[in-house]
């Protein structure tokens, strides 16, 4: 990888949101626990929910993950709360489209996935950038099992 092309995968914007990641630890009272780890990389979330409804009321999780993992869960923790299953599944699919399928970035309240964009040209990167992702489908699935 070339100096300018790691400049911008690792952008102003991404390593903001990096250091701003909301909702981190863990929950005592938790209706779903799900921990995802990537074996390219060795990143791992944790995501803990509690449900209300079919819709999270509270949400915390543990970020392991280099800094495209921690800008995903940044975004997903902004406006996680509140959100249901199928919301959070369409905005996931739509982040995966837009990595693997030049599909457009997920639309507010997910619009900062937009600035992993540049990561579309690096695959190995993708399953680190999903891991937030699909651990809080997974708790969520937990939670309604």
């Amino acid at each position: 990888m070339a100096d300018s092309d790691l400049m911008q995968l690792y952008s102003r914007r991404i390593l903001a949101l990096t250091t701003a990641i909301p909702h981190l630890g863990t929950l005592p009272d938790f209706d779903g626990k799900a921990m995802r780890r990537s074996p390219q990389c060795g990143s791992s979330v944790t995501a803990y929910v509690a449900m209300e409804g079919d819709r999270i009321a509270d949400f915390r999780q543990e970020v392991r993950a280099c800094a495209l993992g921690q800008a995903s869960a940044s975004v997903l923790g902004q406006a996680v709360i509140g959100r249901s299953r199928t919301e959070l599944a369409a905005t996931r699919d739509a982040l995966r489209a837009m990595l693997t399928a030049a599909g457009d970035p997920p639309a507010a309240p997910f619009a900062d996935l937009e600035a992993l964009l540049p990561a579309r040209d690096y695959p190995n990167r993708h399953a680190s950038i999903l891991l937030a992702w699909d651990a809080v489908l997974e708790a969520i699935d937990q939670a309604q099992a």
